[in-house]
Formats: C-alpha cells, sequence, structure tokens
C-alpha cells in the first residue's frame, strides 16, 4: 500500500459484511496528518450509514505500526498557535467522533506501535486487539503538547482518573501486557496472531443480529453517559430496550435456536 494523495491516506476494504479502515502512510508508519483526520471522518460517517456493514475493523497499513501519533514535521504550519491548533483540533475531534458514534461495532485491530493520536482513535473503538510486540503511550508532555477535553475524557473514561494521570505524567511507551493490566486494551495475542484473531471476532460480531449489536453499543454509551450526568433514561429510551421483540431477527433467532439451527439474521 502506496499513500500519495489525500485519497488514499486511509483506505476502505470489504469483504461482505465487514469493512476494514486502513490507516495508509505506510512510509511514515501511519503518522496521522491533516488529510488523514479529513477523509478518516468523511469514511467512518459514510459506514455510518452503510446498512449493509454488520463490523468495521481499524487497523494500520504493515505490521510494524498502527501508528506512531501525530506527524511533527507539520505543526510548524499547521498547529503553530492556539486558533490553528483549534481549528486542526476539531477536525481530530470529528473523526474520533466519528469512529465513537459508528451505529456499527469497531475492532481496532493494533500491530506494533500504537501511541499518541493513534491510540486515542483506538480508545474511540469498542473493543481493542494487539499482538505482544505492540506498545503503547502518550508521550505528549515531551512535546509541551496538551490532550484537549475530548481526548481526555475518552481515556478517562476507559481506565480511570488516576490511570489517566499516570500515562499523561510519565509519558511513558509501555508494553501489550501493561496495556492490558490498565484497561487500555481488550485481547493480546501473540503478534502473528494478530488478524486472525481481530477477523474473528469481527466475523462473530458480524454473525450477530445487527440491530441487536447496534442497540447494545447505544445503550452502552447511554449509561456511561448517564453516569455523568443528572438526566436520567426517558420513557421512550426505556421502551427502545424491547423494541427487539418486534424485529424480524427476534423471530429468526429464538426460532432457530429452538431448530438448533444457525440463524440467518437480516438486519430487519
Amino acid at each position: 500500500m502506496s499513500a500519495s494523495t489525500d485519497e488514499n491516506v486511509v483506505l476502505v476494504e470489504r469483504e461482505g459484511d465487514i469493512a476494514t479502515v486502513v490507516l495508509n502512510r505506510p512510509e511514515k508508519l501511519n503518522a496521522l496528518n491533516k488529510a488523514m483526520w479529513r477523509r478518516l471522518g468523511d469514511v467512518m460517517a459514510e459506514l455510518d450509514s452503510d446498512q449493509d456493514v454488520r463490523c468495521v475493523v481499524l487497523r494500520g497499513a504493515g505490521d510494524k505500526a498502527m501508528g506512531p501519533g501525530a506527524d511533527i514535521a507539520e505543526f510548524e504550519t499547521e498547529r503553530s498557535n492556539s486558533q490553528k491548533a483549534a481549528e486542526y483540533g476539531a477536525l481530530m475531534h470529528r473523526s474520533m467522533h466519528a469512529i465513537r458514534d459508528c451505529r456499527h461495532p469497531v475492532i481496532a485491530l493494533i500491530k506494533g506501535l500504537c501511541v499518541g493520536g493513534t491510540l486515542e482513535l483506538a480508545l474511540m473503538c469498542d473493543i481493542r486487539i494487539c499482538g505482544e510486540g505492540s506498545r503503547f503511550g502518550v508521550p505528549i508532555n515531551r512535546l509541551g503538547l496538551v490532550m484537549a477535553h475530548p481526548e481526555v475524557e475518552a481515556l478517562v473514561g476507559l481506565v480511570g482518573r488516576s490511570v489517566a494521570l499516570e500515562i499523561l505524567f510519565e509519558a511513558r511507551v509501555f508494553d501489550a501486557a501493561e496495556a492490558k493490566d490498565k484497561g487500555l486494551i481488550n485481547r493480546v495475542v501473540p503478534d502473528d496472531q494478530v488478524e486472525a484473531e481481530a477477523y474473528a471476532a469481527a466475523r462473530r460480531i458480524a454473525d450477530g443480529a445487527p440491530l441487536v449489536n447496534r442497540w447494545h453499543k447505544k445503550f452502552a454509551y447511554r449509561v456511561l453517559a448517564g453516569a455523568h450526568s443528572a438526566a436520567p433514561l426517558t420513557a421512550a429510551e426505556l421502551a427502545e430496550g424491547y423494541a427487539c421483540f418486534d424485529t424480524d431477527d427476534y423471530n429468526t433467532g429464538y426460532q432457530a435456536f429452538l431448530a438448533k439451527k444457525k440463524p440467518k439474521f437480516e438486519g430487519k
């Protein structure tokens, strides 16, 4: 894979109902530049609206890195003061939220280095699977750089305040075992099995009832948001917890179970 235009710095590959989004600057270890942030937001918005998608896998091109974070060479022109940085940040947060808010389950397939902004992208995914040789961290205080509120919110939401501050204060790059221990990672496998494990997980997800997977993702984020606010669930939100009983997939699922057959869900 090579990346020479704004269009192919982020690639989309499809195999049936599983879509793969590839951060595609292997010559830079997939370092994130402005074109990548813009393209990633567009790609995730397109996939969100595609009803035929049942799972998305986010990965980097090649085996050396999902990504080292931001392309520092771009800072002098694109993030040279607070106003430019805020504009750049808005682009970043649009892409991050497009991953988080995608209705389909999203898996981060992590090989090698996953630090800084790339780790922030992985935080937005629903599941993170990495190799034993993967490395993680947010060493941005060495650059005099602050992680903005939306990014801190994602980190604290996943690992808690104390661990998040440990990661930010110490700015260490640490291994996969420690990342798993901190709660950053769901699953660690041998490096040569990362792809197989990630796509096996994607297949299991895609074989499930897609409407149910979307509801579960929606409910999980709503419960998390509710824990940090005084807004209780509305009557309509509570009722949505039973909407599955009116779907064709519900009838397909329980009838297949009784018949000891594998269900074929249509997403209806």
